[in-house]
């Protein structure tokens, strides 16, 4: 009879914890082995990601390679930063004070009217024309026919502008801004000022004066009443000056009325200049309607 198997083992082994060398918990194979074993192709048999091969460690640095280092997060802006600094770099004042000492009056710090002549003529306007009104406007311009050189200085770098063709190229954006109704009120009520004669200490604007300047502002969109209103103040010579409550109350009058002075109500808080334009309106037409 064989010997059972029990019988061939060694004493202090057992079945239950019979291992070979390469079976045992603790068994590490030889770093040569493993890498004779890949060479072979049989090193990654029933490879799985907890492997303890090489091919498993290089796996696991690909899983695990960590994120390159980010950049730095940037701050979210409009571009204005930028945009001013860019402007600024480009508006030179040297170029703006050389092109205001162009025009300045030999015996005054200001560009007065001979100068202001050539201004125009240099950007191919003529001083009566509207965008001028609009330009002085946006120099802030407390007086006609003069440009103080803080208003001419402050007024080129509010415009981003330090050549002719740069304020030239500035008229589209002018004549575009004061068509915004809010814009247009402003530009309205600092003609009122602009048209007074500072130097004499004149409060009340010229009837004359104000004529010319509402033919002026409103030529580029004419109210319905204005050729009225205009006839009427040149029929009524006595009428020789427009109270700056006047001046800003008309604005507000061609809105309400349009071009139907029936609208208007006399009972409210309008200036008593205005009664009498829609009663002298209202007979006029009255006449002509028993002459026919």
């Amino acid at each position: 009879m064989g010997k059972c198997q029990s019988c061939c083992e060694p004493p202090g082994s057992s079945t239950e914890t019979r291992f070979t060398s390469t079976q045992r918990p603790d068994y590490r194979p030889p770093q040569h082995t493993i890498s004779k074993d890949l060479d072979r192709g049989t090193g990654d048999q029933g490879f799985t990601p907890m492997s303890t091969g090489k091919s498993a460690i290089a796996s696991d640095k690909k899983m695990f390679t960590p994120y390159p280092k980010l950049p730095p997060i940037k701050k979210h802006s409009n571009g204005e930063g930028k945009r001013l600094s860019f402007i600024s770099r480009d508006v030179s004042e040297s170029k703006i004070l050389a092109m205001f000492e162009q025009y300045r009056d030999s015996g005054e710090e200001a560009i007065l009217a001979e100068g202001i002549e050539k201004f125009c003529s240099d950007l191919q306007v003529n001083p009566d024309e509207f965008i001028v009104l609009v330009l002085a406007w946006k120099f802030n311009a407390e007086t006609m026919c003069k440009f103080t050189k803080e208003e001419f200085v402050t007024g080129c770098k509010a415009l981003k502008a330090d050549s002719i063709k740069g304020i030239q190229s500035k008229f589209t954006d002018l004549l575009n801004d004061v068509k915004n109704k809010q814009s247009f009120k402003e530009f309205y009520k600092w003609t009122y000022k602009f048209g007074l004669d500072i130097e004499t200490g004149q409060r009340t604007l010229p009837s004359d004066m104000a004529m010319g300047l509402w033919k002026l502002i409103f030529s580029q969109s004419q109210p319905p009443v204005i050729e009225q209103w205009i006839e009427f103040l040149e029929e009524h010579p006595s009428i020789r000056g427009i109270p700056r409550d006047t001046w800003d109350m008309f604005l507000n009058f061609v809105e309400q009325v349009g071009d139907d002075l029936s609208t208007y109500d006399d009972t409210e808080a309008w200036p008593s200049l205005f009664d009498d334009f829609v009663e002298y309106q209202n007979d006029k037409q009255n006449q002509n309607v028993k002459s026919f």
